[in-house]
């Protein structure tokens, strides 16, 4: 190979080192800068109203003929639906339960000594979007104790007052997470600009799990509450340029 050759080559395999570490030089540069990106979370929250209200009057009797056991407890349910349309309730709002007698001897490990033999159980439903007229029913039942029905608790046929729902919940979750998208895009053009950058496109994005909890004080929603609480953490990722 002469000298011309041996240059040439040299020169060739010059160009090709060189557009090599060009071509690495470039990677690195795209990966750092495609590393550059924030996270951020965006919080929103808001206080809703009950939409529907769920309410169970369990009422009970005992006694030592299933008959008269039974007739009592007629007369209980009868005296609580009068109740409940007295207070404006419906037909379609109002859902009596079968009612049910237990022979308390009948029972595998019955015990001889039992005051009554019979105990009976009842149970009358109002289910209804006027969440205010239950509330304030379920605050007007004293008629219906004086009267000598028997209210139970949730362990005696029925919890002691309304169970509240947000059946709208879907209505109000697409502004919620508006609401922490718009609060993450805020923090994040903080951040961008506090660090001398741009905000660039979207990464990733996690929306979060909206919690519902009551107004009054629990870390969750037993459905006491009429007024609900709604929190939402998002979570979201920006390029920086």
């Amino acid at each position: 190979m002469n000298t011309l050759s041996r240059l040439l080559t040299a020169l060739l395999v010059g160009a090709g080192i060189a557009l090599a570490g060009f071509a690495v030089g470039q990677g690195l540069e795209r990966f750092r800068m495609s590393d550059r990106s924030v996270t951020v979370k965006g919080l929103a929250e808001q206080a809703v109203e009950s939409d529907f209200a769920i309410w169970t009057l369990g009422f009970r009797r005992a006694g030592a003929e299933f008959g008269a056991v039974q007739q009592a407890l007629s007369g209980d349910r009868d005296q609580v639906v009068a109740f409940l349309k007295a207070r404006g309730f419906t037909d379609e709002e109002i859902e009596a339960r079968p009612l049910q007698v237990q022979d308390l001897y009948a029972r595998e490990y019955a015990q001889a000594n039992q005051p009554f033999r019979f105990n009976g159980t009842g149970q009358v439903l109002v289910k209804s979007a006027r969440v205010a007229d239950v509330e304030k029913a379920a605050l007007a039942i004293d008629p219906l104790i004086q009267a000598g029905v028997q209210l139970g608790g949730e362990n005696e046929g029925g919890r002691s007052g309304p169970r509240y729902q947000l059946r709208g919940f879907n209505d109000i979750k697409a502004p919620l997470l508006a609401e922490a998208t718009r609060n993450a895009r805020e923090q994040a053009d903080k951040f961008a600009a506090e660090a001398g950058a741009s905000l660039g496109p979207l990464k990733n994005a996690n929306q979060g799990v909206i919690r519902i909890t009551g107004d009054d004080g629990n870390d969750y929603d037993d459905g006491g509450s009429r007024t609900k609480r709604l929190r939402v953490v998002s979570t979201f990722e920006y390029e920086l340029r």
